[in-house]
């Protein structure tokens, strides 16, 4: 199969256009499976991105259907999965009630809307192998390009994504990942948790502790990271004792975790004065179990977390926190996208700066900045 370099008509539109000769022709009949697309990228020697977007439009014009797990197919009627609108993109979330994450999807939908792309979202509802189908999937019914964010404390890319590494499809993660080579838009963690603590030592507080993630989560250690650097900065010493592991594992039990530590902390006799802790959700089980045992925040421990969900406005004491700017992340993630499915570099890495929000919990409107 071969394809004219000099015809003006894009490469995936002329492959499009011989899919449908060899159908009209009959060489190709309903019901028949055709080459897989990588089969097509050798036989026509073009890249699986060009592949992908002349099935993608065979696809949603309903002359092709895919299955999943099985192929494409020659239509005969229109396929259910045949339906897909033009100009989609795939969100591929591991649970949609993350806080953080929701607020990403609320960026990544309003500027797919404005660019004229239609987004299809899924749950792999914290399951790698659900993820992995559900980009399968999403693969199979030629959305153009795909934006992921898993939640794994490993934060290495799954199998499935690697394999759409290897495949060179289009797609974004913007859930922290490892590896350097596959790109990625989010919050830099490090800065972030620097001003967090930098907040706290300009009001005056000499003793300052950090709450971590389990052990071996990588998010929680780059926000170590940038504890230590503030300290640093200000020659503040530090103090081991004053990290603070959460004790119990897994993302919805952080609220626990830090109500735990919380409980443990009221009994210290030698206790920071305040605490950074390394996200919202295990600084507000921090913050309710110190209150419960007769602490008062701030004037006992001042508090800032990081993330900003919508539960810090109605703590008992409002949360001070770092806000992560998902709206932004979301957008330039649907811009970066975009450009890529149309053969701008695949591979991208962004960090963007989060901002402080002050609110009662650390103490600001009590204190005076030395």
């Amino acid at each position: 199969m071969t394809i004219d370099l000099q015809n003006p008509t894009p490469l995936y539109r002329q492959i499009a256009e011989d899919i449908e000769r060899q159908i009209a022709s009959g060489e190709l009949k309903p019901g028949d499976k055709i080459a897989s697309q990588v089969e097509l990228a050798q036989s026509y020697s073009v890249s699986l991105i060009t592949v992908k977007k002349a099935i993608a439009e065979l696809v949603n014009k309903r002359i092709l259907f895919s299955r999943v797990g099985k192929g494409t197919f020659v239509a005969e009627t229109p396929a259910k999965e045949a339906q897909v609108p033009p100009k989609s993109i795939g969100l591929v979330l591991r649970d949609l009630k993350n806080p953080y994450f929701s607020l990403i999807v609320q960026g990544v939908e309003e500027k797919a809307s404005e660019l004229g792309y239609n987004l299809l979202l899924s749950s792999s509802a914290d399951q790698e192998d659900r993820e992995e189908t559900q980009i399968a999937h999403f693969q199979e019914i030629g959305v153009r390009g795909m934006i992921i964010a898993s939640m794994g404390h490993h934060h290495q890319a799954t199998s499935g994504i690697l394999q759409l590494q290897k495949e060179r499809f289009p797609f974004i993660m913007v859930s922290y990942v490892q590896n350097e080579d596959i790109s990625y838009i989010g919050t830099d963690h490090v800065y972030g948790a620097r001003i967090a603590s930098e907040h706290l030592i300009k009001l005056g507080y000499k003793r300052i502790g950090y709450i971590n993630s389990e052990e071996g989560d990588v998010l929680g250690n780059l926000r170590l990271q940038g504890y230590e650097q503030a300290l640093k900065d200000y020659e503040y010493s530090l103090n081991k004792d004053w990290i603070y592991p959460l004790p119990i594992e897994g993302v919805w039990n952080q609220y626990q975790a830090g109500y735990q530590l919380g409980l443990q902390f009221a009994e210290l006799q030698d206790r920071p004065d305040a605490i950074f802790a390394f996200n919202d959700l295990s600084a507000l089980g921090f913050e309710q179990a110190v209150l419960t045992q007769g602490l008062k925040v701030p004037e006992d421990v001042a508090i800032v977390g990081f993330d900003d969900i919508e539960r810090n406005l109605y703590a008992p004491v409002p949360l001070t926190t770092v806000r992560p700017p998902t709206s932004t992340i979301g957008a330039l993630a649907v811009e970066t996208l975009v450009r890529m499915t149309e053969g701008s570099p695949s591979v991208t890495r962004t960090f963007l700066r989060p901002e402080l929000v002050i609110r009662d919990s650390c103490g600001a409107n009590l204190r005076t900045t030395p």
